[in-house]
């Protein structure tokens, strides 16, 4: 079938997808496509339509239908194919109540791309999420860490394409080593204020301690990419999209996301304040977190988006931009305050 947009759905795939998805017998089913997100990689589409049940019930359906295709993110090769690896592996099993990712109804691999029909999330997400939503999350983000941690579930154990320990810190020196950063930050040049570039090399004039602090923390299963986008809200609940950089990392990983990854800058601060304890609160109720006595948050926070911030700022299209990313500098600069 192709519809209006020039967009072709095997039907066979759609109506056992659907018969899944609504748990009944689908014989026929219209469609229509709209793009939610997309590129030379891979698209997200959102799916509508109305689904004829072997009974003859109409019923109308919504869904996201995520392809993929093969690409090398650097030091994590395997990244384009991992949520079609989470997603065959049963490893919904290990998701709470509270917080869980998308349901999947039909997932396939062909060759170099990925095909996933999942879920339509609905819920407050991105800027619209209060700091109490944020809060939330980050106590029950913290309690099913802490759920993992202690119970090791054989399912997870069994993954063998996830990212590795040492992303964040991979990461880091990578972006260190481009001098067209680390040369600016370090230059008269350079238009950042001298209290943000003293924060930043002062970070890279500890590092070798700073990691060696970092990997004394707990090892936990992370997402990697928790930004308020990929983060969805409503009655209490919690859905988490995009699973492609999921992997070993250290404890508070992803709350140093969730704190200042394109978070509403207003609060950036407040978050910092809020969602740390409620992180440890929710670890806590699986896993003894008292001989944690450095979280070392601020530290990942400098590790993962210092030097990503001040390429943002210098290679800025517009003034909004640049400020953008200079004042994010800034809030991280006022959380140690």
């Amino acid at each position: 079938m192709i519809n209006d947009e020039g967009i072709y759905v095997n039907p066979a795939t759609l109506r056992s997808m659907l018969s899944i998805m609504l748990g009944k017998t689908i014989s026929r089913a219209s469609y229509q496509t709209r793009q939610l997100q997309g590129g030379t990689l891979g698209e997200v589409r959102l799916v509508t339509g109305m689904a004829e049940a072997s009974d003859g019930e109409r019923l109308p359906y919504k869904v996201v239908w995520k392809t993929q295709k093969k690409w090398e993110r650097h030091g994590d090769q395997d990244s384009w194919r991992r949520e079609y690896d989470l997603y065959t592996s049963d490893s919904n099993q290990f998701f709470t109540n509270s917080l869980r990712w998308p349901a999947c109804y039909h997932a396939e691999r062909n060759g170099e791309e990925i095909q996933l029909w999942l879920e339509y999330i609905e819920g407050e997400s991105g800027l619209k999420l209060t700091s109490e939503m944020v809060e939330h999350a980050a106590e029950e983000l913290g309690r099913l860490q802490g759920k993992l941690y202690t119970e090791q579930p054989d399912v997870l154990q069994k993954l063998s394409n996830l990212s590795k320990v040492d992303f964040v810190k991979t990461a880091y020196l990578r972006s260190r080593s481009w001098s067209v950063l680390y040369d600016y930050i370090r230059s008269d040049d350079c238009e950042i204020p001298k209290h943000l570039c003293h924060m930043l090399t002062d970070f890279d004039h500890h590092a070798d301690e700073i990691f060696l602090r970092i990997e004394k923390l707990p090892v936990v299963l992370c997402h990697r990419d928790l930004w308020v986008a990929n983060l969805f809200y409503s009655d209490r609940k919690i859905v988490l999209i995009d699973w492609d950089t999921a992997g070993w990392g250290y404890l508070g990983e992803d709350i140093a996301s969730l704190i200042a990854d394109e978070a509403n800058i207003c609060h950036m601060v407040d978050y910092y304040q809020q969602c740390i304890p409620a992180y440890y609160r929710g670890f806590a109720e699986y896993a003894d977190v008292s001989r944690i006595s450095d979280p070392c948050i601020h530290e990942l926070i400098l590790a993962k988006f210092g030097y990503r911030l001040v390429e943002g700022y210098k290679f800025a299209e517009t003034p909004e931009d640049q400020s953008l990313h200079l004042d994010t500098l800034q809030k991280i600069y006022e959380m140690k305050g």
